[in-house]
């Protein structure tokens, strides 16, 4: 039942977006997922000998970790989803050259991660995790300004801010979940704390992908509308010239209209993709409304 609702699950995730989450097989792989879940929890409960042990979500500062650990999930694997869509399909650059730009996150995601580990050993779970959290937040927010024209400078900053709050996204909520459970539970519960975060990915890039899905077409015809009526701020935004839109205002012929339709296509995707941006640093930024109600964790050395 454990396997069957997380294959479910997985597969709907995978084909809702394109579709529709209200299509048939979006509805039945979802029921099928909720229903075996429910299945596994009431048999988990009963069993004497179980498969896993979900007994330490009683336990505060795990569920709490856990909840913070599926929205990490989905702002960490999000923003490494959406960087290379946008970098391939709006850019045109090749693996490569998107590899040398998220390159950024990972250097400095590396060089704080010391800094990170004695932190954690002197100062409060919470206070490390609100930190993080808050910052990570910022620095998704600050991508979801992107123009067609944003490249490897622009995007810089948003990655080395990103890149310093993962390490204290990463270790004091997993102290906060993992730091107080009984030892018999520890193996359990580590599973969990991990299950939970690769669930939020999934769930993210789903949602992610409905975002650039559903919004693109909307986000072309409006862009198009703006550029006929001269705005000018949309076609700094599209990547045009103001005398590339002086002949827009009358009918267009199939010769401007095949013209446009990449540049507008390009400009609807970024859009597009600045909205789930906000949506995935929107809800980083919701996560902190946890940190308040978890219990105080020892340090480290307090539990030698």
């Amino acid at each position: 039942m454990m396997t069957t609702a997380l294959t479910a699950l997985e597969i709907a995730l995978k084909e809702a977006p394109q579709r529709g989450w209200a299509s048939g097989l979006a509805i039945g792989l979802l029921s099928l997922s909720v229903a075996s879940t429910a299945g596994f929890v009431g048999r988990t409960r009963r069993a004497v000998h179980r498969v896993v042990d979900i007994g330490a979500f009683a336990a505060r500062n795990f569920t709490i970790g856990c909840i913070l650990s599926f929205v990490l999930g989905i702002g960490l694997y999000g923003s490494v989803y959406l960087i290379p869509v946008y970098l391939a399909f709006v850019r045109y650059h090749d693996a490569l050259e998107i590899g040398a730009t998220m390159l950024v996150t990972g250097t400095v995601q590396l060089l704080t991660a010391p800094l990170a580990v004695v932190l954690e050993r002197r100062l409060d779970a919470r206070l490390l995790t609100a930190a993080g959290f808050a910052t990570f937040a910022i620095g998704l927010g600050l991508s979801a300004a992107q123009t067609t024209q944003t490249d490897y400078d622009g995007m810089f900053w948003p990655q080395v801010i990103r890149g310093l709050a993962i390490m204290f996204c990463l270790l004091p909520p997993t102290w906060l979940a993992l730091g107080t459970p009984h030892s018999a539970r520890v193996a359990d519960a580590s599973g969990l704390f991990n299950l939970m975060r690769n669930l939020g990915g999934a769930i993210g890039i789903a949602l992610i992908d409905s975002v650039i899905y559903g919004r693109s077409a909307a986000h072309g015809t409006a862009i198009m509308d703006e550029l006929r009526a001269g705005n000018l701020e949309t076609a700094r935004f599209a990547g045009l010239s103001t005398d590339a839109i002086t002949g827009l205002a009358g009918p267009l012929d199939a010769t401007k209209r095949e013209m446009l339709r990449p540049i507008i296509e390009r400009a609807a995707l970024t859009q597009s993709i600045n909205e789930a941006w906000a949506l995935i640093a929107i809800l980083t930024a919701a996560a902190l409304i946890c940190v308040p109600f978890a219990e105080r964790a020892p340090l480290p050395q307090e539990t030698r």
